[in-house]
């Protein structure tokens, strides 16, 4: 059992007993780490650190080819611990092994990709007039905080890290008090690879630790991925200073099958989608709105499949794995019972135990029909593998209650017919739609983000470079030599 330290300021930082948190493994039950509650102190240090650390001549003396470079050095190292790695996110989130490692190299991708991209973050020029040479440059924001959710520990913060350092600010990571191993790891590799107090990691809960830092006044901008209300949350706090915010908030995505599509294909698509991290994804499939003359026989199919899926711990590596926590377990339970006592579950419903793993936190992927469109089952993020099905019968009707809720994370639209599909990836409200297919391997140079509450700002791709550099215009006078 390992207790993890902090990093600020270029030191570890180390609590006693009364600070630590306990970190479990959802597959078990266990207790697998303890991390350190930061207090303001802490806090107020860190930020301190950053910001000296910022504004010095050592980081300002490192070229942006010489950032990248350490960036793709970080990816080598974590495709060479690839497999030790994987270990620490299945552990950690109580994901199958499989995803863990897919989880994996998509760090070290985002890595990659944020290091080829350093030295290419180019200004421009304007045609003013004759005698004035206007140029726009993009200089880096300052400081800027990364608040990681504990869904996808080591993809979140790397994919927001890596274009931070890639653009030459000062990085301060908040993991999630649930999942800090991988956050860890990158911070290990970190410490002695950049100047002390560019790159800092702080634990602890954060209901505490998040408000505290988040409305410091010496922050630059705020990367956050999470709730709505813990998003709400974060907007109000950093306000007051009048600092920038990229938020990835939830989703309640729809899968648009219509009758002409590959419906093996679509079946496997919708079944991905709602199992993966056991359905703990902003970006999770919860919804299939299904064309109604298929949907006996879709349903049928689905309802076959959903009952093969093997549930255990992560490292068995089966389709799907356990919830976070009790508290996830508790309250999907809950919302299990009473869906079936109104009649809505078809598939699944149930509470597991796995021989082995009696304190593991897990439960059968499910399939609900008969839900209103206005309920909150079909409108709030449930987060957890639980498919809520519609009807539609016309295009206008799919993209309707495609649209139905306060989210647009994502779409997928799957059918043969170019019009069909055109047409409603072009009206549904969402950041990322797919078309027959759903996710496209993680997409790390792909844009992404939400449309209404899914969130603000965009990222993954060079578009998320942005985030991390403000513009500043120069305009020079210039005349003829000796006048």
């Amino acid at each position: 059992m390992k207790k993890i330290p902090m990093f600020i300021n270029g030191e570890w930082v180390h609590a006693g007993s009364e600070e630590l948190l306990d970190v479990m493994n959802p597959s078990t039950g266990e207790m697998i780490a303890q991390i350190t509650n930061a207090n303001k102190a802490q806090v107020d240090e860190a930020v301190r650190a950053a910001r000296v650390a910022f504004e010095s001549e050592e980081w300002r003396k490192i070229k942006a080819h010489e950032r990248g470079q350490l960036l793709v050095e970080l990816a080598h190292y974590i495709r060479k611990h690839a497999e030790e790695w994987s270990l620490l996110e299945c552990r950690d989130v109580g994901k199958p092994l499989s995803q863990a490692r897919a989880d994996i190299e998509a760090a070290a991708r985002y890595f990659e990709f944020y290091g080829g991209a350093a030295d290419k973050v180019m200004g421009d020029t304007i045609p003013i007039e004759d005698g004035i040479l206007n140029a726009v440059v993009l200089e880096p924001v300052g400081i800027t905080v990364h608040i990681v959710p504990w869904n996808y520990p080591i993809q979140i913060t790397a994919r927001s890290v890596a274009a931070a350092i890639a653009t030459g600010n000062a990085v301060i990571v908040k993991s999630a008090e649930d999942t800090p191993l991988t956050a860890h790891a990158i911070t290990e590799w970190f410490a002695d690879k950049l100047p002390k107090g560019i790159f800092q990691h702080i634990t602890g809960l954060g209901r505490e630790v998040g408000p505290y830092l988040t409305s410091h006044p010496d922050i630059n901008h705020i990367t956050f991925t999470g709730s709505v209300p813990t998003g709400i949350a974060v907007m109000k706090s950093v306000a007051e200073n009048v600092v920038p915010v990229t938020l990835e908030l939830g989703g309640k995505s729809p899968n648009i099958v219509f009758s002409d599509a590959n419906m093996e294909q679509a079946l496997e698509g919708v079944v991905r989608a709602i199992i993966q991290n056991a359905g703990q994804t902003c970006s999770a499939g919860a919804r299939l709105l299904i064309e109604e003359r298929e949907k006996e026989t879709f349903i049928a199919q689905l309802v076959r499949k959903f009952q093969a899926l093997k549930v255990g711990p992560g490292e068995a590596d089966v389709d799907m794995g356990p919830l976070l926590n009790e508290r996830q377990y508790t309250k999907i339970s809950r919302l299990l019972q009473k869906a079936k006592e109104d009649g809505y579950v078809v598939a699944g419903g149930e509470t597991l135990t796995i021989e082995g793993y009696e304190k593991g936190y897990y439960i059968q992927p499910t399939i609900l029909d008969g839900v209103a469109v206005n309920d909150p089952l079909a409108q709030e993020e449930i987060f957890g593998p639980v498919l809520t099905v519609f009807t539609f019968t016309t295009v206008e009707e799919a993209i309707a209650l495609a649209n139905s809720t306060d989210y647009g994370l994502v779409a997928g639209v799957w059918s043969k017919d170019i019009d069909t599909a055109h047409y409603v990836a072009s009206r549904v409200q969402a950041g990322q739609v797919f078309v027959n297919n759903y996710g496209a391997a993680g997409g790390i140079q792909m844009p992404f983000g939400g449309y209404k509450k899914s969130g603000i700002g965009r990222e993954k791709g060079f578009v998320a470079l942005r985030n991390y550099t403000q513009m500043k215009n120069i305009a020079i006078r210039y005349a003829p030599p000796n006048q």
